[in-house]
């Protein structure tokens, strides 16, 4: 029996956050974000069962490091009560395998986030 679930929450400078520490800790990876001078380091966190960034075609690709991209944001959104990024944790289906959840997933990021 298949359960929805879908939350959305936002990434926020107000609130104290850090898009860079964030996907950092999203990723299990070790990034510096250049705006705070921090590195956030996630790298045993462990739990990560799939991570990576899907661009449109127009976007430069240097932007698909991580540490890259989110470093932007961070110096493009200047105001102390910026909103950086939106997170989405949504359920995947107990029926499908791994895999097959994790391309219905990246299908619909593609379709719903990528492409528009």
């Amino acid at each position: 029996m298949s359960l929805f679930h879908f939350h959305v929450t936002q990434i926020k400078r107000s609130a104290g956050q850090s898009a860079v520490a964030c996907a950092a800790y999203r990723a299990g990876e070790k990034l510096r974000s250049e705006y705070y001078g921090e590195v956030s380091d996630y790298t045993r966190k462990g739990g990560v069962v799939e991570s990576g960034i899907m661009l449109p075609d127009y976007v430069p690709k240097n932007l698909s490091d991580r540490e890259t991209l989110w470093n932007e944001v961070e110096k493009i959104e200047k105001g102390k009560k910026a909103q950086l990024a939106y997170s989405f944790d949504f359920a995947l289906q107990n029926e499908f395998t791994m895999e097959e959840n994790i391309s219905l997933a990246k299908e619909f990021i593609r379709k719903q986030f990528v492409e528009r």
